[in-house]
């Protein structure tokens, strides 16, 4: 939003300095990001207020005329070009030393005298484009009739224009007659409101147009009225110099004052040309299927059944809210003018606009929700400048359709609950003073209440806290004390579903993997990619309504396609080994309900393995390193993870297996399928890390299990197993290290694999290093013998094992 502060002095007197006057908006109302001082650069010595008192032809060119302007300091003669050059005009007088810029290149600079074909001047009649107020170049800039002459051209025409960011349910806010109400109760200073007062003539404006609302949900207010006799011309400078000020281009009276209207109240209005509605009637209602209209933009555009339309007796005129039609417009030959200002649903409106991706400055102020009792304020507004001008006649009366009236009820604020939340009492008198300068009505209700009335403008004030807010605010936030907190701290709520997305997080990046973070929205073919065909869960993705782009159409079912899209990504510009993880969500579909949100962590890893000291060593990274990092996590927590052979699609077969904690599946660690990872322009070998944590959250202990350290050594032995070829390592290492005997504790890891010479066929050959201790002595040989034996005979008898050359 854009505030002038000229604009504001209208409403409410403002003579502080203006960093003060943005921090007293930043304390009470808004942010203000930033202003602009037009004219900072105009010197009040050098560039003045003059007024043309003669015009002579210039002796030796015909295009240029001899200017003597009334200076206030004495007549001084100009050469002028300017065709829109007449006498009794008020202008901007540039002399000589004054900085400008210039009218053909656009620079800054110095203003020079100089004959100009023969004729001395004494400076410079000046454009908008010279002043740096716009680009208009043709013409000189004409003052208001009661600018004063010999006034600084800055006291005259300068202004402060502010660049505010407003609140999302705070449409007032986007007026500047909001702030002139702010400001109004900040500073104490009357408030002067717009005038709204006009003639009216004996035609009435129920018996000129018909309105009507179908779909009152969407529509709940419609005011209409009748300009006759209008004159379609340019608006007056001052109307056309405060809407460039806040970034509206002027078109002509009849739209300037709707747009002028709006950003003073807030409110937005549509003037349609009275000729041109068919059939003499206006309808508010929903689109229907198949229907299209123009709008004042040049595009057509395909409406939506749950869109508010404007209609005529011919069909619709305009998009509720947004912007209007084209057949309806006001153009140079219109002479009856319909004047409309309406109330929407926020949401609708909302909505609409990011259908037809159509953000207007109307659109922008009706999602922020505008009060109902705008409509009408707004109307005598509009209607008092079209009679000021356009030289027209307004008929009598508004036609003012309005389904849903209720009266607004009154809010009962204690004072015990104003200190409750604000940790201050307000005194009584403060309180009746802020709230009827925020245009509340207040009474007293005996002993320490009071009934409040919420002004029309202000629809977001509900309930007791809205207005104590209000309070706060202009009361001054900085009047409240300095306390240490009271009371007991509320228990934090566990989470543990958090809390392990966090700790997996940390050790996934310690573990040398780097976070990324990708959309959640996805496209249906790239889904398909990565997903089993048969599993109709995850190819039925939740559809985006309104997409902001085609290939972000659909949540995500899986994590897979984004991890591999990004792993292409950086292998085109990486060498090395590449380690990527994600925490993310999965969307699964739920039948008439929100989608559950799957954590899951998806990883990905493949390249070649660092070297010892710099480089890449060659070797490539493999399914080995993948289930590492699984193993270092479940270790990190406390759970003891097993791994078992399994398929699934995308995955290559032999090279897959499920992780499996307690009873729950917890994951999948494997090679993704080289027809997979080509799909995505792998064109190396990727392996796949997903763990489910929501599964492995049931499976994490209460605390971890802990032992004392031992104060006596390990015994540590190496042996050889011989066993089926098809029994997974994992069942070895889990007899080993559950294996106790007599106080002795036993661990042991694999360090290698052999299948070959001397094995025979179907059997592999596993090296184990075991590590045996004691907690309350030093072992012996014996005490191993003792140990080993009755491990090799679980061995035998629950893997199949027996020691190799035994």
């Amino acid at each position: 939003m854009k505030l002038s502060l000229n604009w504001l002095r209208d409403y409410v007197d403002v003579d502080l300095p203006v960093p003060e006057l943005a921090r007293l908006l930043i304390d009470a109302t808004a942010e203000v990001e930033s202003w602009e001082t037009i004219g900072a650069g105009w010197d009040p010595e050098r560039i003045r207020v003059a007024e043309v008192v003669a015009i002579a032809p210039h002796p030796d060119a015909d295009r240029l005329r001899l200017a003597t302007v009334e200076t206030g300091a004495g007549r001084q003669q100009v050469v002028c070009g300017a065709p829109n050059l007449e006498v009794g005009q008020k202008v901007a007088f540039a002399t000589e030393g004054a900085e400008l810029i210039d009218g053909h290149t656009g620079k800054p600079s110095k203003l020079k005298l100089r004959p100009i074909r023969g004729v001395e001047s004494a400076g410079m009649v000046l454009s908008e484009k010279e002043l740096g107020l716009s680009d208009a170049h043709e013409g000189i800039l004409v003052l208001p009739a009661t600018a004063k002459v010999g006034r600084p051209l800055v006291e005259e025409l300068g202004d402060v224009v502010f660049d505010i960011s407003t609140w999302a349910n705070r449409a007032d806010l986007l007026g500047v007659l909001g702030f002139g109400r702010e400001l109004s109760a900040i500073t104490g200073a009357a408030l002067r409101e717009p005038a709204r007062d006009h003639r009216e003539s004996e035609t009435k404006a129920a018996d000129m147009v018909s309105v009507t609302i179908e779909d009152p949900d969407l529509c709940l207010r419609f005011t209409a009225s009748v300009i006759e006799d209008v004159t379609v011309g340019p608006s007056p400078a001052w109307m056309q110099e405060r809407l460039l000020r806040l970034g509206m281009r002027p078109i002509n009276n009849v739209v300037d004052i709707t747009n002028y209207v709006m950003l003073e109240t807030g409110q937005p209005l549509h003037a349609f040309d009275y000729d041109q509605v068919r059939d003499k009637r206006i309808v508010a209602r929903r689109a229907k299927p198949g229907e299209r209209l123009t709008t004042l933009d040049g595009i057509d555009r395909e409406l939506d059944p749950e869109m508010l339309v404007i209609c005529d007796g011919g069909g619709p005129v305009g998009i509720g809210g947004i912007m209007g039609g084209g057949k309806s417009e006001v153009s140079e030959k219109t002479k009856t003018v319909l004047l409309e200002v309406a109330n929407f649903k926020r949401g609708s409106i909302r909505r609409s606009s990011g259908i037809l991706k159509l953000r207007t400055e109307a659109s922008l102020r009706f999602e922020k929700g505008i009060g109902p009792a705008m409509a009408e304020y707004a109307q005598h507004r509009a209607l008092h400048l079209f009679e000021q001008l356009s030289g027209g006649r307004v008929t009598k009366g508004l036609v003012d359709i309005y389904p849903g009236e209720t009266p607004r009820g009154t809010i009962l604020v204690t004072a015990a609950r104003i200190e409750q939340v604000l940790g201050i009492a307000i005194p009584a008198n403060d309180v009746r003073r802020i709230l009827t300068g925020l245009g509340y009505g207040v009474q007293d209700v005996p002993p320490a209440t009071f009934s409040v009335q919420p002004p029309g403008w202000r629809p977001d004030l509900e309930i007791p806290d809205d207005v104590i807010e209000d309070l706060g605010r202009i009361y001054g936030y900085d009047k409240l004390p300095t306390t240490m907190l009271e009371g007991r701290l509320p228990d934090p709520e566990p989470n543990p579903l958090r809390d392990l997305r966090e700790r997996v997080r940390d050790l996934a990046v310690g573990l040398g993997f780097q976070e990324i973070i990708t959309y959640t929205l996805t496209e249906l073919p790239k889904l398909a990619r990565a997903v089993d065909p048969s599993d109709a869960l995850r190819l039925a993705p939740l559809g985006v309504v309104n997409p902001v782009a085609s290939q972000y159409a659909y949540l995500r079912t899986s994590m897979r396609p984004a991890l591999l899209e990004t792993y292409a990504a950086n292998r085109r510009h990486q060498d090395g080994p590449l380690r990527l993880f994600e925490i993310g969500f999965e969307y699964l579909p739920v039948e008439a309900d929100l989608p559950h949100e799957r954590t899951v962590l998806c990883a990905l890893i493949g390249g070649t393995r660092e070297a010892r000291w710099s480089g890449t060593a060659g070797e490539r990274l493999d399914f080995f390193d993948a289930k590492g990092a699984v193993e270092a996590v479940f270790d990190a927590l406390g759970v003891r993870e097993a791994y078992s052979a399994t398929s699934h699609f995308g995955l290559l077969e032999g090279h897959t297996a499920d992780v499996v904690a307690g009873k729950e599946h917890v994951g999948v660690v494997a090679q993704v399928h080289p027809d997979l990872a080509a799909s995505f322009e792998i064109d190396e070998p990727v392996f796949l890390v997903e763990l489910w944590l929501e599964e492995m959250v049931r499976v994490l202990p209460e605390r971890p299990e802990y032992a004392a350290p031992s104060r006596f050594p390990e015994v540590r032995q190496d042996i050889a197993l011989l066993l089926d070829a098809a029994t997974p390592a994992a069942r070895v290492l889990e007899v080993v290290r559950s294996h106790r005997s007599g106080g002795v504790r036993l661990s042991g890891d694999i360090f290698d694999e052999y299948r070959g010479e001397g094995i025979p066929e179907g059997q592999k050959s596993l090296a184990v290093r075991l590590r045996y201790q004691a907690e309350d002595r030093t072992l012996t040989d014996a005490d191993v013998a003792k140990v080993q034996a009755g491990l090799l005979k679980r061995l035998g008898n629950e893997a199949g094992a027996t020691l190799r050359g035994g």
